[in-house]
């Protein structure tokens, strides 16, 4: 089971993590690409589940954003 953690955080902390994540983000979506050009099948799966994971997150963050 995950540990809870609360934060505070600025909006603009809040900001930057979302940027931060997205980035991230893009970059195992290219990782996977590239794996999967490579036929690897172990990586496409390990880069696909952390974005996945990382979309979780990013989706969390961004509801919390004012609009």
């Amino acid at each position: 089971m995950a540990k809870t953690i609360a934060l505070t955080l600025t909006e603009d902390e809040l900001e930057i993590l979302v940027d931060a994540l997205e980035a991230d983000l893009d970059g195992y979506v290219e990782a996977a690409e590239e794996a999967r050009a490579g036929s690897n099948k172990d990586d496409v799966e390990t880069f696909k589940l952390a974005a996945l994971n990382i979309q979780k997150l990013l989706a969390r963050l961004q509801d919390m954003l004012p609009d």
